[in-house]
């Protein structure tokens, strides 16, 4: 997408702390997609889907990842409580992006786990913020899913509300009317790499 000066900058904030519990502690950033760490995906798609900058949180096996993982130009944040769940994950990306030099005025999160959602459903998103008030998500078949854009006038409260595995859950139910749902289904697949079952969707 082409940017204005008059267009709301949105950073992407890549959630990647998860150890893979549910896959026998193989921590979801280091899973292997087309030849490479599941993380550099998810940033590869945020900058082709125009986010402006890239802060990534990781946890479990921090260290490893930053050593496998090609990850210049991100603002890397390791959160040491990742084990508390996305909530925990979540607050810390939102610190990161409050203390960055040139605050955006909202941010697209992603969640890295989820390699069918690409480049096109990220700019949708993107395009449909008007402001630092909006609230965007990505729709399928009507319902909400990922990635979610919060304008940087809801970062206060989306970290207040943000606890365990709920992540921003509390707080977009709150807020459900000022949601604009942006329907993705057509170019995207909203499935987590949850389960060794799962492992079948990479590529």
């Amino acid at each position: 997408m082409t940017h204005t000066p008059d267009r709301p900058q949105v950073a992407g904030l890549v959630l990647a702390a998860g150890g893979g519990r549910r896959l026998g502690g193989r921590p979801k950033a280091l899973l292997e997609h087309r030849g490479r760490p599941l993380v550099e995906n998810a940033v590869r798609v945020l900058r082709a889907g125009g986010c402006r900058s890239v802060h990534v949180v990781l946890g479990a096996a921090a260290d490893e990842v930053r050593r496998r993982a090609e990850l210049a130009g991100c603002v890397v944040t390791v959160n040491p409580d990742w084990e508390e769940g996305m909530g925990s994950s979540l607050r810390a990306g939102l610190a990161s992006l409050g203390a960055a030099d040139a605050q955006p005025d909202a941010v697209l999160v992603s969640l890295v786990d989820q390699p069918g959602i690409g480049a096109a459903a990220v700019a949708r998103v993107v395009a449909a913020c008007e402001s630092p008030s909006a609230l965007v998500s990505a729709a399928y078949d009507g319902r909400r899913g990922h990635p979610v854009l919060f304008g940087a006038r809801h970062w206060a409260g989306v970290a207040e509300r943000a606890s365990g595995d709920r992540g921003a859950r509390d707080y977009l139910l709150e807020h459900e009317e000022e949601i604009t749902l942006v329907e993705c289904g057509d170019v995207a697949q909203a499935y987590d790499i949850d389960t060794p079952e799962d492992l079948a969707h990479l590529e």
